[in-house]
């Protein structure tokens, strides 16, 4: 390449980023003239930009790239330009197929990922949207916000689905009673009450059961049941139940309602709660100041 073609190529490539830039500058002029609204307007100088940008670039490569001698050549460094600079629109696209094809989630499956759990309530091209539940609000119900998330994480992070396959999920009911309950009998209401709540009859066995063909999931105890174990301040009896993914709150009102009745019953079950106890081996003085 002489100077002379050097000389066109350097003029040539001012022309073409002053005639874009002036291009750009009378398309705003004509829209900041018209258009009033702020979110409009900040729009349309995105894509204003975004778009100049563009053009400058694959005419720039135009310019200086040997492209009318070897046009394969020119096409792949664009194409591989494009490729790394929507990297992340590429990977979320191809979330979407996966999505789609191997459906680790749909639409009103309760999901969580990357700590934030949800409903799914919309899957599109670049991202699925979640109706967020917890967070700070408790038992799983819903904070009223709309989480939107790429869906590139599909293969990249985990993803834990509530009701795929099957609706029901293990869910447990901590009591804590003192050292001095009969904590035999206390047992026996726990268990009484949450085999009253529990929802599992033959049909939910009959969706797990294919459930479990198809995921290789091993069924073991799946009937209510309390287990013990001894804290700090007192017994604690842990019902243990199965029950639909979207009732944690309405079951643990109803468990608790029954249990401080049933309680309430008995002279010999207490609710404990945190206490600290002091033993001294020996005679102790007490001595009493007026």
């Amino acid at each position: 390449m002489d100077w002379s073609e050097t000389t066109s190529e350097i003029v040539g490539s001012v022309s073409v980023v002053v005639g874009l830039f002036l291009l750009r500058w009378l398309i705003l002029r004509y829209v900041h003239r018209h258009i009033d609204e702020p979110d409009v307007w900040f729009r349309a100088k995105r894509i204003a930009t975004y778009t100049t940008t563009i053009i400058a670039a694959i005419t720039l490569a135009w310019i200086w790239v040997d492209a009318f001698d070897s046009l394969p050549t020119y096409l792949g460094l664009v194409s591989a330009g494009i490729a790394i600079a929507l990297a992340d629109l590429l990977k979320n696209m191809a979330g979407w197929l996966f999505i789609l094809i191997r459906r680790p989630l749909r639409i009103g499956d309760r999901i969580e990922v990357n700590g934030t759990a949800g409903d799914v309530v919309d899957i599109r091209l670049f991202r699925f949207s979640l109706m967020e539940i917890g967070n700070w609000v408790h038992a799983d119900q819903s904070t009223g916000r709309l989480v939107h998330v790429p869906n590139g994480v599909v293969f990249t992070t985990p993803i834990a689905n509530y009701t795929e396959g099957f609706e029901h999920i293990w869910h447990e009911i901590r009591v804590l009673i003192t050292f001095e309950s009969n904590w035999q009998k206390a047992k026996q209401i726990i268990r009484e009450e949450v085999d009253t709540v529990s929802s599992f009859d033959g049909e939910a066995l009959q969706r797990l059961r294919e459930a479990a063909r198809e995921y290789q999931i091993k069924i073991g105890t799946l009937t209510p049941i309390v287990y013990l174990t001894v804290e700090d301040s007192g017994v604690l009896l842990t019902g243990r139940l199965l029950i639909p993914a979207r009732e944690r709150r309405i079951v643990d009102e109803r468990v608790w309602s029954a249990l401080l009745a049933r309680f309430a019953e008995e002279d010999d079950i207490d609710l404990a709660y945190p206490t600290v106890r002091t033993f001294f081996a020996g005679p102790v003085e007490i001595n009493q100041e007026p």
